[in-house]
């Protein structure tokens, strides 16, 4: 067998405790011991250390017997561990900022360090995401200033959870973008809301408003948590509720009029100029070939060949139908995000703009296919006329609700009268004709807006309230595209957000010398605690594994415990 390489560090670096005298009594501090040699790996050197802590040896001192260990020690490397903070902290800067698997950074460290992939996977799971979360904990000042300034500004959210599995949530400061709670509620009811919220209400500090999106569980709980809060609503989630039914009925008419255009000029629409049956453009080895420009072809060609001038016109005719046929194409895959985007209404405008532009082509020039395909599409839209009428009503309700809460290019308005404008808006659009489309969508309109009003004007009074709770959905986002670009793998991505999405919430300090010291400046008692909240997190996915040999290890592993705790039982 192959002797491991090893390695050794030169002559050792002795850390003591800074101070000589004895900060409770000011008599002499002594050395307490001298630690044994420990080795630690940094990004550019191979390290020595030892410790003398000191202590005070005055029995009547407050501090007789504490031993007083070195800052410069204490920021090296963590206890017990090998490898430097400089490494720790390049981990972790590599696997989130540039979504890198633990495999090539494992590449990327081995010229500079003796460590294997599975190390690279334990520094970052059990030291980098612990002494991340807690880093944060070193804020509590900067928290307590904005509470004694202005009061708290909470936003909570949730990700959206996988079925029977619990909810991730966040409770961030937006001033100072602090995370003052993340973890998993397997229920989200009241309770389980008050529950989760109380530790934050306990700790004293004033909580000036709460925003959310909402939901039902946690409406009734802010007030019992936060009396003197303002719960303040994503307007956003507002505009998304109101326009629902608008969207079904959009989506209806997408449908429907996609249908009908297929049916009627579909052939057409189809038709492409390819290589060869099935096959459009193709690259490679053996690439599709490559024709000329018509009129290039023409302005090289000899004088005798002069004929070929007249045909630039056939095909120019010919590239404006494809184009025309294409344009009609895309138009029936349009896809709609309400509130703002409705692909029916959309749809419909776009296809009466080719309608009409085919009308100015055949006044000059009439051609077989787009005659077809105008006749064709004047009949869809026909078809679809007037639902498109109702439903680009209510869009207009919409766009002109959205605009009303705006604050952009507007003069500074408080809550109480953006809330007036609101409703005076409302009133004035009340359908007065009594079309039962219309006053559905009315009637939705209403009562979202009644539901919503104790909360949907606070972030006009409140500076620094945003008017949408977007920037948690963002996070969410955020984090599933940084997994799953780390892992490839969509499942995997959700179950390592189910086992530690959590402390991959943490935001992360904006420069990799800053991870450094931030990592560095940790207690080790409240990395040691976060370690074992991190460890008892994911004790709960043991036996989740679709493995069967796995799966029976355990299993017999199981049965072995249970044995033990009853050796003299055959029952």
């Amino acid at each position: 067998m192959r002797t491991p390489q090893a390695f050794y560090a030169g002559k050792p670096i002795v850390y003591s405790y800074e101070l000589d005298v004895c900060t409770g009594c000011e008599g002499p501090l002594r050395i307490a011991y001298t630690s044994g040699a420990k080795t630690v790996q940094t990004m550019s050197d191979v390290l020595g250390f030892v410790h003398q802590p000191r202590e005070c040896r005055n029995p009547d001192c407050v501090r007789y017997g504490i031993h007083h260990r070195s800052a410069r020690w204490e920021q090296s490397a963590p206890r017990y561990c090998t490898f430097g903070y400089d490494v720790i902290a390049q981990i972790g800067w590599v696997r989130q900022t540039q979504q890198q698997q633990f495999e090539a950074i494992h590449e990327s460290l081995q010229p500079h360090l003796e460590l294997s992939e599975s190390q690279v996977r334990h520094l970052y799971h059990e030291r980098y995401l612990p002494l991340l979360a807690c880093n944060e904990r070193q804020s509590w000042h900067q928290l307590n200033e904005m509470s004694a300034q202005s009061g708290l500004l909470l936003s909570l959210d949730g990700l959206c959870p996988e079925g029977g599995e619990p909810q991730l949530w966040v409770v961030r400061e937006l001033q100072s973008g602090l995370t003052l709670r993340s973890g998993w509620l397997s229920q989200q009811d009241e309770s389980t809301f008050v529950n989760f919220l109380q530790p934050i209400a306990d700790l004293g500090l004033h909580v000036a408003a709460v925003l959310s999106d909402k939901q039902r569980g946690l409406e009734p709980a802010v007030p019992v948590v936060f009396p003197q809060a303002k719960h303040a609503y994503c307007q956003m989630h507002y505009l998304k509720n109101i326009a629902e039914p608008v969207a079904e009925e959009d989506e209806a008419m997408k449908v429907a009029l996609r249908k009908d255009v297929r049916s009627r000029v579909g052939v057409l629409i189809r038709q492409e100029k390819v290589e060869s049956p099935g096959v459009l453009t193709v690259t490679g080895l053996i690439p599709s070939p490559v024709e000329e420009p018509p009129l290039a072809k023409a302005a090289d060609a000899p004088a005798q060949d002069s004929p070929i001038l007249s045909d630039p016109v056939e095909i120019e005719r010919e590239a404006i139908v494809r184009d025309i046929l294409r344009r009609v194409r895309y138009l029936l895959t349009l896809k709609g995000r309400p509130p703002f985007r409705l692909a029916g209404i959309e749809m419909f405008e776009r296809l009466s703009e080719v309608a009409a532009c085919l009308d100015v082509l055949l006044s000059r020039k009439c051609d077989d296919r787009l005659l077809a395909v105008s006749e064709g599409l004047h009949q869809a839209l026909l078809s679809v006329h007037a639902d498109y009428i109702e439903l680009r009503q209510a869009a207009d309700w919409l766009e002109h609700i959205a605009d009303l809460l705006d604050p952009e290019d507007k003069p500074q308005r408080s809550g109480a009268e953006v809330k007036q404008q609101l409703f005076d808006y409302l009133d004035d659009i009340k359908p007065q004709n009594h079309l039962p489309r219309l006053s559905t969508f009315y009637d939705k309109i209403g009562k979202t807006s009644r539901s919503y009003a104790p909360g949907l004007f606070h972030c006009y009074d409140l500076p620094g309230l945003p008017r949408t709770n977007n920037e948690r959905e963002s996070e969410f986002r955020d984090l599933n595209r940084r997994l799953l670009s780390t892992t490839g793998q969509r499942g995997l991505a959700k179950r390592m957000i189910h086992r530690q999405g959590a402390w991959e919430l943490i935001p992360r300090p904006g420069s990799l010398p800053d991870t450094v010291t931030a990592l560095s400046q940790v207690d080790n008692q409240a990395f040691v605690q976060e370690r074992q909240r991190l460890r008892n997190h994911r004790s709960r996915f043991r036996l989740h594994t679709r493995s069967a040999t796995q799966s029976k290890a355990q299993l017999e592993q199981l049965a072995q415990r249970w044995s033990a705790l009853y050796p003299d039982d055959t029952s």
